[in-house]
């Protein structure tokens, strides 16, 4: 979706923005590529889900066997507590199974299980998950999802895209678990998860960002006056979301691929960014590093500090390139920024009518200041 329907998806907590199939299947491939028992008698926890819709629970209900899954657990969220309010209408799979409940469906989350071969036809797929109601919503910081997250080797969903995704993940690390969890780009800069991707304990997933992904949504969704990307895939509503990315701790290759870099002098003669060619690297004026505008145009022979956009988090091999920190706000003062000089900030604040927040990298371009997005510091590590 544009930024606009993001921005309505933060306010409105809607978790109705299904994951599609094909992009579970993909990231989940480049796991098994690097380590083809990466599920193995694996407990897999699939929260903030709605398993009767989710391509979540088909997904690894479908391929169950093939992972060499132990068991497969399944919740969601009571639609009475969604702050998101619509037209609920309980599945006709819920509504023919014998235990239905028309006052328990909407005030109370399910749980769906997956173990065993229930339809004795010699396979465990779809077919063979079991369910019931929860006493609660299904809210994972409740009790009864805590108790199911102890039980769980590795966890994996698309949380709400609002205020509660760092709380999400707050939770997922402080159970120490495994996990594979959609997230905003600029999530890469929250304070607790850039913590854990500069000591190398989360890391990017497999998929690029750079291309965004489509979410299914509920028919009656809205989109903005600016959207111009597809609306319809397989016969379903879609929206296009930018900058959405996998968070994980689980390895795999494509972060171990060293990156292809030319020295500083082949940069600047031969470089396809006019930024580089014929020019040379810019000097932050609060901190001794050069700026690095790409990725792709990293030094090879730099022996001091870069600064690069956050999206080289995409092609960080960990091997090749050690995290230094954040140059942004407080995270840039704990790395060593210095504050504003109080010249630049004036003319910052008076002149350019913008914002000068200490902690910022900037530079001076022909007298004036100049701030680029969010940087990560970073240096060649030695052999």
């Amino acid at each position: 979706m544009a930024n606009s329907n993001l921005s309505d998806a933060k306010k409105a907590r809607i978790i109705e923005f299904y994951t599609l199939y094909h992009y579970i299947e993909k990231e989940v491939a480049a796991y098994l590529e690097y380590d083809p028992d990466a599920f193995k008698n694996k407990v897999v926890l699939l929260p903030c889900d709605d398993p009767e819709w989710s391509n979540f629970t088909k997904y690894f209900a479908l391929n169950f066997q093939r992972l060499k899954l132990k068991k497969l657990i399944s919740t969601s969220y009571a639609a009475k507590s969604k702050k998101y309010k619509f037209n609920y209408i309980p599945t006709l799979f819920e509504r023919s199974n014998p235990q239905f409940d028309k006052n328990k469906t909407k005030s109370r989350g399910k749980i769906f299980t997956l173990e065993k071969d229930r339809t004795n036809d010699g396979k465990i797929n779809v077919d063979d998950l079991d369910w019931h109601y929860l006493e609660g919503d299904g809210d994972f910081r409740g009790e009864e999802v805590n108790n199911l997250c102890k039980k769980a080797d590795i966890i994996i969903t698309n949380p709400p895209f609002s205020s509660l995704w760092r709380e999400f993940f707050t939770w997922i690390n402080q159970a120490k678990k495994q996990f594979l969890i959609i997230g905003n780009i600029n999530a890469i800069t929250y304070r607790e998860v850039f913590r854990q991707i500069k000591t190398n304990k989360v890391w990017l997933g497999a998929t690029n960002f750079n291309t965004g992904m489509y979410f299914e949504v509920p028919k009656n969704f809205e989109y903005d006056d600016s959207y111009k990307f597809e609306r319809v895939q397989d016969g379903k509503k879609v929206t296009r979301v930018p900058g959405v990315c996998w968070f994980t701790n689980l390895d795999h290759g494509r972060r171990h691929q060293p990156l292809p870099l030319m020295t500083r002098r082949d940069n600047i003669k031969f470089s396809k960014h006019e930024e580089i060619k014929g020019r040379d690297y810019r000097k932050y004026e609060n901190f001794n590093a050069i700026d690095v505008p790409f990725t792709d145009a990293i030094p090879s022979d730099c022996k001091g500090v870069m600064g690069v956009p956050i999206s080289f988090l995409n092609k960080y091999n960990p091997d090749q390139i050690k995290i230094l920190g954040l140059g942004i706000s407080n995270s840039g003062l704990e790395a060593g920024v210095k504050p504003y000089k109080p010249k630049h900030k004036i003319y910052r604040k008076e002149v350019q009518k913008r914002g000068a927040v200490d902690g910022d990298l900037y530079y001076i371009v022909k007298g004036k200041v100049e701030v680029p997005y969010a940087r990560v510091l970073i240096k060649h590590k030695t052999k």
